[in-house]
């Protein structure tokens, strides 16, 4: 929380608050338009013509493997590197071929590129002085950005004999201390043990609501971007696959990659067997049947692809009265403290893993142990089948499907429905 020296900063962003006098008579600022940007180095496009929307005062977050492009997207909007095509628009002006430094935009890199040779006060005040801010103004901002942090006290100190968060705190410190119209982040809690990252996960999500900035963040951390953005972009070899609020993304994801590089995830080959309207049965072997809510678009004989939670699965110890083949067995199970993971598999070879937090229902659950499988169809996402995988014959699908699968695969493959229905029977799997 901001002390009584760091409210001068609090809500620059928002109407009836004070602005300094470098933003003095400015309307509500961080809005930003990415309009078909792309970009190639040596030949090889590294992002495809993005279009993005983000609205003033969002915590919007760039979400995507190694290679996917969202650094590059940072490095555009920031003037580091210039598009090929495209044009970006900063509240509602074009910045493409604008230096960095006449852009209004804040930066903090992964390795905080603070000055070694700088104490706390002069990097933090760097960015005031090359402005010509004056100096009584450059003191009074600098310990104000410092009890905005928490840092009152470390004004003498050099980076090396700070902690990684206190030089995390540093650079955003010195990134705000300006009063930018948009903070760009590339990855700034990378570098931090867990703990500690997620404690500055919600100082900055406080902070960044404090103050009303926007916020573009770049990340590869699923978990980090999910508790932490208003709206997350998430990119594929440069391309866009989705953008939304955490839980339409993971709930209703746009894709199957999309379904499996967010969160875990059972991935598994099928093909439709009935579709009666209401809703649809699809084999995943010659003796698996799975139901899912009926999505409009899918035929009877057409191969799909088929994404099932760990949470939706339902697992129970009381086996009786349940088909030989909806009888999974457990091949671990995983006490993780707040929830039992169990790697389970059914006789027909397919593997799946179910994730069960309740204490009561986790009772029992140990490796070499037998459960019963269940699932609601509305927690079933059907996808249609990548291309070149659909077969003229109208048989099932003879083989076991993959089971569990590693995020990655087939980017840009569409979603044939998004599992919304409202079925509340519990389907065995």
């Amino acid at each position: 929380m901001p002390s009584a020296r760091g409210r001068r900063f609090t809500r620059w962003n928002r109407p009836g608050t004070s602005p300094s006098p470098e933003s003095a008579g400015q309307a509500r600022r961080g809005a930003l338009t990415l309009d078909g940007v792309s970009k190639s180095y040596a030949g090889r496009c590294v992002l495809q013509p993005l279009h993005l929307e983000i609205s003033a005062g969002e915590f919007f977050s760039v979400l995507g493997p190694s290679g996917s492009g969202k650094t590059t997207t940072l490095m555009l909007i920031a003037g580091f590197t210039d598009p090929d095509a495209g044009d970006i628009h900063l509240d509602g002006a074009s910045i493409v071929g604008q230096p960095p430094a006449r852009r209004n935009i804040g930066v903090v890199f992964q390795n905080y590129a603070l000055f070694p040779h700088l104490d706390v006060f002069e990097n933090v005040g760097f960015a005031l002085r090359v402005r010509g801010v004056p100096e009584d103004q450059i003191r009074d901002r600098v310990r104000d950005a410092l009890a905005l942090v928490g840092l009152e006290g470390y004004e003498r100190r050099l980076p090396a004999q700070l902690s990684g968060g206190q030089q995390q705190r540093v650079a955003l410190a010195r990134a705000v201390i300006f009063e930018p119209a948009i903070l760009l982040m590339d990855e700034p809690l990378g570098a931090l043990d867990r703990q500690l990252r997620l404690q500055l996960q919600v100082e900055l999500r406080n902070l960044q609501r404090t103050l009303g900035v926007t916020i573009v963040y770049v990340t590869h951390d699923q978990e980090e971007a999910m508790s932490m953005s208003d709206r997350i972009a998430i990119l594929s070899d440069g391309e866009l696959q989705q953008v939304g609020a955490p839980r339409d993304i993971y709930e209703s994801p746009a894709n199957e990659f999309v379904a499996s590089f967010i969160g875990d995830s059972n991935l598994a080959d099928a093909r439709c067997h009935v579709a009666d309207g209401s809703s649809i049965d699809l084999l995943v072997s010659e003796t698996m049947r799975i139901t899912a809510d009926q999505p409009g678009s899918i035929a009877v004989g057409q191969r799909v692809r088929v994404l099932i939670r760990p949470e939706a699965i339902t697992v129970n110890t009381d086996v009786s009265g349940t088909p030989a083949e909806w009888i999974a067995d457990i091949e671990e199970a995983m006490y993780l403290g707040d929830q039992v993971k169990c790697l389970l598999r059914l006789p027909s070879g397919m593997r799946l893993v179910a994730r069960v937090t309740s204490q009561r229902a986790s009772a029992g659950l140990a490796t070499g142990g037998r459960v019963a499988v269940s699932i609601t169809p509305s927690a079933v996402r059907v996808f249609d089948a990548p291309s070149g995988d659909e077969s003229a014959d109208g048989d099932p699908v003879a083989q076991p499907a993959g089971g569990v699968q590693a995020p990655g695969p087939r980017p840009g493959t569409a979603p044939a429905q998004r599992g919304q229905g409202g079925g509340d029977d519990r389907v065995r799997l």
